[in-house]
């Protein structure tokens, strides 16, 4: 089944997380099918703190992805967000 959920990159003390479709059997941080935004919980001043693809997203989600806990949290964080800060570039 694919799962959409968070990828860990950065450095020791200093998370970055891309947004990712995957299966849900492969490793955290393992290959993944597309990316779908990230996430920057470190994020300060003009820094873009969430960014998410909506379209593939939805798409995903149609397809029976299902969400993790955190990721479902963030989706609706986003929502209450003005849309300009969540398009993708």
């Amino acid at each position: 089944m694919v799962i959409i959920r968070m990828a860990r990159g950065g450095s020791k003390k200093r998370p970055f997380y891309k947004i990712v479709a995957t299966d849900e059997r492969k490793p955290r941080d393992s290959g993944y099918i597309e990316r779908l935004g990230f996430f920057n919980p470190r994020a300060k001043g003009q820094e873009v703190r969430l960014e998410l693809k909506q379209e593939r997203i939805d798409y995903w989600i149609a397809e029976g992805a299902g969400l993790s806990t955190r990721v479902a949290t963030l989706l609706k964080e986003a929502a209450k967000e003005p849309a300009t800060e969540t398009a993708a570039a």
